[in-house]
């Protein structure tokens, strides 16, 4: 795996505005050296290991909730502070551990009875259906719509939690290919960029549309 850190210039590049005033918007090149989110959170996707596809799965599951990315983002840290890594020590830390101390000291306050309930349940799906192992999804699957049903039939997961956790797989699954978020065509229209004109199975378009999910609310402000 690549460090995340020879991608932070990009990640500064894309999304983020100097003191003095916005920065210009990225070209397709730094975009394309953007960090994968899965990387900010030290997963190596490629290498195949269950633990990391687990741990991604459950970072979708978090990012996929309309709060904000920081509290998701420490919330996943706690999950991983706990020793919380697998469907079944999830499942035997049980519904009162998860909201507290779990989702609270991630600051996953006001979803965080709600939402442990339904990564209780997912876990419980995950390991009925597919012996806890998350690779089993893209073994089962007999297409790429297969794969996201799938993923969709998971309690409380949508197509933007589907779209979170297979994007990054692209590169790695051959049955993870989700068409990018109508926002992520939406800022590459702005930027002049034609994503219809990448591999879209490549990992320079996982990096193209991660580089652009961070740039949104930037360009919206712009506007």
């Amino acid at each position: 795996m690549k460090d995340a850190a020879q991608h932070q210039a990009a990640a500064s590049a894309a999304g983020k505005s100097a003191a003095d005033g916005p920065a210009a918007p990225p070209d397709l090149a730094s975009l394309k050296r953007s960090p994968l989110y899965s990387e900010e959170l030290g997963l190596d996707l490629a290498g195949g290991r269950e633990r990391d596809l687990f741990l991604w799965f459950l970072a979708s599951l978090l990012f996929g909730q309309r709060i904000s990315e920081t509290i998701a983002r420490h919330t996943y840290d706690s999950f991983v502070r706990h020793g919380l890594t697998s469907p079944r020590r999830i499942l035997d830390a049980g519904w009162d551990y998860l909201v507290n101390p779990v989702m609270r000291e991630g600051g996953y306050v006001r979803y965080d009875e709600s939402k442990s309930r339904k990564l209780l349940r997912d876990c419980a799906t995950l390991i009925d259906e597919y012996g806890g192992r998350v690779a089993r999804l893209h073994e089962a699957a007999r297409d790429a719509d297969d794969l996201q049903a799938r993923l969709l039939a998971f309690y409380g997961v949508g197509p933007v939690t589907a779209n979170i956790f297979l994007r990054e797989l692209r590169p790695y699954w051959a049955k993870a290919d989700p068409e990018p978020l109508p926002v992520v065509r939406a800022v590459a229209s702005r930027l002049g960029i034609d994503l219809d004109a990448l591999d879209r199975k490549s990992i320079a378009f996982a990096r193209v549309e991660a580089g652009l999910i961070r740039l949104r609310h930037s360009l919206r402000d712009d506007k």
